[in-house]
C-alpha cells in the first residue's frame, strides 16, 4: 500500500471509529502531520481531558498514553507500538516514592508526568517541564519538596525558585547527551544563533544555554523571537514542527544523535493497524487510575499544594 493510501485510509477509519490522533513533538514527521493535535506533555495532557471522540490514538510514548486513559477511562485510548516505552519513567518506583516519604514525612511529592501511573499514585501533584516551577511555587515554602524521577528539570527548577528540593536520580538519556562544549562549537559555527535546551539537560548545560524551555515554550519562543537562526538542543523530533511553523527561519540540532528511539517507534503503517484493530489498548487499574488522578487533576488546578493526609504522620 502506498503512503497516500495509507493516509487517506487513516483518515477514512478515524471517521469510522470516532477517533483523534494526538501526537508529541517528539514524533516522526509523517506522524506529527497526520495528528489533529501535536504538543508538549502539558499540551497533551490539558487536550485530552476535554475530547469527544470515543477513540483517542495517542502517537508518543507509554506513560502518555496513561495518562490519557486515567483521564478517560470510558474512551478506548491507543498506543500504535506497545514497546514505546520511556527509560526515565523506568527509572522510579512507587517503592522508591514511599521510602522519600518516609524519611522526609510532610513532603510534597511532585512526580515529573514522565512516570508510571503506579509512581503518579503516590504523589501528591505531577508536573511537566513547562509548569514544573508554577508547580513548586504552589507549594507552601515551609515544606519539603521531593522531585521524581528527573534529577535535571528538579535542579532547574531549584535553581529558578531557590527552593531546597530532594531529588530522585533518575533522568533522560536522549537528554543526556548534551554538553557545554557541544553549546561551544555550535556558536562557533552559527555565531548569531539563540541556542535553547531542554530543562531535562545537564545543569550546567541549561546555564550556558540562552533558553532552557519545553518543546511548547520552544515553539512559542521561536515564533515570537526577532532572531533568524536557533540552535535545539531537544530531541531532534521538534525541528520538523519548528520548520513548519517558521519557515522563514533556520533551526539547528545541538546533537544530531539526540534521539529517542522509542518516541521513533510508531509510524503511519500501526497508526492504520491500529484503528483497524483498535488495539494494542492501554488501561490502568481502576484503584492505581484514581490515585494517579488525582496527581495529575492537582497539576491542572490552581490551588495551594500539600501532601495527601496518608504519608502525612505515619
Amino acid at each position: 500500500m502506498s503512503q497516500k493510501n495509507i493516509y487517506e485510509k487513516i483518515l477514512q477509519l478515524k471517521k469510522e471509529k470516532n477517533a483523534v490522533i494526538l501526537a508529541h513533538n517528539y514524533q516522526i514527521g509523517e506522524v506529527q502531520d497526520i495528528a489533529d493535535f501535536n504538543g508538549d506533555s502539558l499540551e497533551l495532557a490539558k487536550k485530552a481531558v476535554n475530547l469527544k471522540e470515543d477513540v483517542i490514538v495517542f502517537c508518543g510514548v507509554h506513560f502518555m498514553a496513561e495518562t490519557a486513559a486515567m483521564l478517560n477511562p470510558e474512551k478506548t485510548v491507543l498506543l500504535p507500538d506497545a514497546d514505546a516505552g520511556c527509560p526515565m519513567a523506568d527509572m522510579a518506583t512507587a517503592e522508591d516514592i514511599l521510602k522519600l516519604r518516609k524519611k522526609n514525612r510532610g513532603a510534597v511529592v511532585v512526580c515529573y508526568i514522565n512516570s508510571t501511573a503506579e509512581v503518579k499514585a503516590v504523589s501528591d501533584v505531577c508536573c511537566t517541564s513547562s509548569n514544573a516551577v508554577d508547580i513548586v511555587n504552589r507549594i507552601p515554602k515551609d515544606r519539603k519538596i521531593i522531585f521524581a524521577p528527573d534529577q535535571y528539570l528538579g535542579g532547574h527548577v531549584s535553581r529558578i525558585t531557590g527552593r531546597d528540593i530532594i531529588l530522585h536520580n533518575g533522568y533522560c538519556p536522549t537528554h543526556a547527551l548534551f554538553s557545554t562544549d557541544q553549546i561551544t562549537s555550535t556558536r562557533a559555527e552559527h555565531p548569531n544563533a539563540v541556542v535553547m535546551v531542554h530543562p531535562e539537560s545537564r545543569g550546567e548545560v541549561c546555564l550556558a544555554a540562552d533558553e532552557a524551555l519545553s518543546t511548547g515554550q520552544m515553539c512559542s519562543f521561536a515564533k515570537q523571537s526577532d532572531a533568524k537562526t536557533f540552535i535545539v538542543g531537544t530531541e531532534t523530533g521538534l525541528i520538523h514542527r519548528l520548520k513548519l511553523e517558521n519557515p522563514d527561519k533556520q533551526f539547528f540540532p545541538l546533537n544530531e544523535r539526540a534521539v529517542c528511539y522509542n518516541m521513533k517507534k510508531i509510524t503511519l503503517e500501526k497508526i492504520l493497524w491500529s484503528l483497524e484493530d483498535l488495539s494494542p489498548r492501554v488501561q490502568v487499574d481502576a484503584e492505581i487510575s484514581k490515585k494517579a488522578n488525582r496527581a495529575v487533576l492537582n497539576m491542572l488546578g490552581t490551588g495551594t499544594i500539600l501532601p495527601e493526609k496518608d504519608y502525612t504522620e505515619k
